[in-house]
């Protein structure tokens, strides 16, 4: 909270998303500390930060088709609910 990063309410500013990027960031320093093995990890969130956040800003605005209410195709929210392919790549290590 001290440095901003809580969700902010209009578009194209930082949401949701951009706290569980913080929070996986965070995570991720903090797993780094305790097993070297997350060190890779928590450095490519780092440095790759302006990035992510960007990716996630800029999807913001326009309306999502998920392919319906109750039944949504899930590919679709995949998609919709995972915009930055940067954070999704490094997840994905």
């Amino acid at each position: 909270m001290d440095a901003d990063r809580t969700p902010k309410r209009g578009v194209n500013q930082p949401d949701n998303r951009a706290a569980n990027f913080y929070l996986a960031l965070y995570w991720g320093q903090s797993l780094a500390k305790a097993d070297a093995s997350f060190a890779p990890l928590a450095e490519s969130l780092e440095s790759n930060s302006e990035k992510i956040l960007e990716e996630l800003n800029t999807c913001q605005g326009p309306a999502v088709d998920i392919g319906g209410y109750f039944h949504p195709d899930m590919q679709k929210v995949v998609a919709a609910m995972r915009p930055s392919a940067t954070m999704n790549a490094l997840m994905t290590i």
